[in-house]
């Protein structure tokens, strides 16, 4: 039980720190501060925390949660793949207002006047793929092996949590793109099903045994 104690605490130090990433963005764009600074003081920091539990976790003996870290953040990169192959056909065939991970390198770099260029890309892009592997990571850590479905189920909800956020006000389209067309909120969604089929389907196979943070705590409960 000692080990489950120590995978509750950091399991819960490392969905803090991976939720930091994807919701920096919302808190920029809805005005709060500059994602340039939030970068430096949030986003770096929480990337240092997962490491720091990440290589914890293999010392304290916890192989099954290093392992649910290490094919969270696999399965989330390889998902956010999937998710740019739909965005970028719903870009081109008019579904997309415009290239999302410009305008996050655009404001990492704090260079919205001059415009996109190859350093701002590559932050963009970056900072991008780093939200996917930070979800694959937080649906590891939860659910544990998880099923096969879920991961579509966990797609849909990121894509509804994001077509409700001021991101998609400050891209002009309104909530669920109501202003800017039916293509808009379909884009999104078919989007994030790909994005969540593949973490799903990858952390279902790549884990070894169910025992994600909810089973953990409910086996720490029975056992009182």
């Amino acid at each position: 039980m000692k080990n489950g104690y120590k995978k509750i605490v950091l399991s819960i130090i490392a969905l803090l720190a991976a939720g930091v990433g994807p919701n920096l963005f919302v808190i920029s764009q809805a005005g709060y501060s500059d994602l340039s600074d939030l970068a430096v003081n949030f986003l770096i920091p929480s990337i240092a925390v997962l490491i720091i539990v990440f290589a914890l976790s293999y010392f304290l003996g916890l192989q099954d949660f290093n392992r649910q870290i290490r094919n969270g953040f696999l399965a989330g990169l390889i998902g956010t793949i999937g998710l740019e192959i739909v965005r970028e056909t719903g870009f081109h065939l008019g579904g997309m207002p415009g290239d999302l991970p410009k305008l996050m390198g655009v404001l990492l770099m704090n260079q919205f006047a001059s415009g996109p260029d190859t350093i701002s890309n590559i932050a963009g892009w970056s900072y991008h793929f780093w939200n996917g592997a930070a979800f694959g990571i937080i649906y590891s850590i939860i659910l544990g092996k998880g099923r096969k479905w879920t991961g579509a189920l966990y797609g849909i909800l990121i894509g509804i949590g994001f077509m409700m956020s001021p991101v998609v006000v400050s891209l002009g389209v309104g909530h669920f793109g109501v202003d800017f067309g039916w293509g808009f909120p379909v884009t999104v969604t078919i989007a994030h099903i790909a994005f969540g089929t593949i973490v799903g389907w990858l952390v279902f196979k790549w884990n070894d045994i169910d025992s994600g943070f909810i089973i953990t705590l409910k086996q720490l409960f029975n056992s009182k």
